[in-house]
């Protein structure tokens, strides 16, 4: 394990936002082997940054990590931290991802938001960092298309 980290085993309160909020990774101990890893925060929540009222979506992070993992506490932190930033569904879901992305330098990583309607129209965001790396087992996100969710 790193001696860097800062949040793991440690009493950490919910960062203020989510630029405030610390990021971090921990060396993969399966480096040089293909896989993928996949988050799912099916609770996740941030403001419209027009009215200020609460925003829903189920988050599904998939990546291949490189030598890098990203720390499972650091990013539950990372995530809350959206609970008070207002910004828009497209805006929060690739500001994920490029975090993401620049703290752990995965070989590739995809992220779907599936938000809640807002105005009755849902709006699923989809990013990747290019095509999945070839013989990566990449399963469904299985999160369907919005009928009530």
């Amino acid at each position: 394990m790193s001696a860097d980290l800062t949040q793991l085993g440690q009493q950490s309160p919910l960062p203020a936002s989510p630029e405030a909020a610390v990021l971090e990774r921990v060396p993969n101990p399966q480096a040089g082997h293909l896989y993928l890893a996949r988050f799912a925060a099916p609770e996740f929540t941030s403001l419209c940054p027009v009215t200020g009222q609460p925003d829903f979506a189920h988050l599904v992070i998939d990546y291949a990590p490189g030598d890098w993992l990203i720390e499972s506490k650091s990013l539950k932190l990372y995530l809350g931290a959206f609970r008070n930033h207002g910004a828009f569904h497209e805006d929060c879901t690739v500001a994920i991802a490029r975090r993401i992305v620049e703290v752990a330098q995965p070989l590739w990583l995809r992220i779907g938001g599936y938000w809640y309607p807002r105005g009755g129209i849902p709006i699923d965001v989809f990013y990747q960092t290019g095509p999945a790396p070839e013989g990566l087992w990449v399963p469904e996100q299985g999160v369907p298309a919005y009928r009530g969710r």
